[in-house]
């Protein structure tokens, strides 16, 4: 089995990755950081067979990191991860194995976890048959002893109070006994953004987006006088699905 290390610094990114690296291949993640650095610490005592390295991550930059783990004893092969093509270059300069472009091709990931198998002499992971699955369109909210079918599309956003979360809609709010990731489970990926630690929203019903403290932004929705803020652990994300 290979094991696999992930460095990305943005969220979604690094879910997306993750994801399709579990769903196409038989490659193990071990962890996935945010920062270079700490990439570097959890490398000194742990070892990986492969590293999918985003080139622009805090701290060190992948192809610094890249270019001292070369020098080791048992390098883990590289593959970078870039939104730049003029990237690729230099990524073959330290033999990296290959590169994945942002956003990410499907297939072409496919082809490379196939590629890094072989490699290792594994055999790649069969396709399955994709079950077709219905979009989801509604989520059950709870109101008293009553549950509240609620479209996914009118619901403003969640924000988690310990291991509750609270859900608003235009008109209403609702008390679930589940922490936010759990409730975000329940909700289509492609509509909502968690741009916070204890704030998710509904980017169809985000109305302004105000400049704050530290580079940081505070969201203001249609209807509601909430003010959502975004975290400096998102902004990056959020800049790049708002194209600001």
């Amino acid at each position: 089995m290979l094991n696999a290390l992930i460095v990305e610094d943005e969220y979604l990114a690094r879910e997306e990755l993750s994801y399709m690296i579990r769903e196409h291949s038989t490659i193990n993640i071990v962890a996935a950081l945010e920062d270079g650095l700490e990439a570097f610490k959890y490398l000194q005592e742990h070892e990986v067979d492969v590293i999918f390295l985003d080139i622009n991550i805090p701290s060190i930059d992948g192809l610094l990191l890249a270019k001292n783990l070369h020098k080791s004893s048992h390098p883990p092969l590289i593959v970078f991860v870039t939104a730049y093509k003029e990237f690729a270059v230099d990524a073959f300069e330290v033999e990296a194995f290959d590169y994945i472009l942002k956003p990410y091709n499907e297939p072409r990931i496919i082809n490379l976890l196939h590629k890094l198998e072989s490699q290792a002499g594994l055999p790649a992971k069969p396709a399955e048959a994709s079950p077709v699955v219905a979009p989801v369109r509604t989520v059950n909210l709870s109101k008293g002893e009553s549950i509240i079918v609620t479209q996914c599309a009118d619901i403003y956003y969640a924000e988690a109070e310990e291991k509750l979360t609270w859900v608003y809609t235009a008109t209403d709010r609702f008390m679930m006994s589940m922490t936010l990731s759990e409730f975000i489970a329940r909700l289509p990926a492609e509509g909502f953004f968690r741009c916070h630690r204890s704030f998710c929203v509904n980017i169809q019903k985000i109305r302004e987006i105000a400049p704050w403290f530290n580079s940081t932004y505070l969201i203001k929705l249609y209807d509601l006088k909430a003010e959502i803020p975004v975290s400096r652990s998102h902004t990056k994300a959020f800049r790049q699905l708002m194209h600001l």
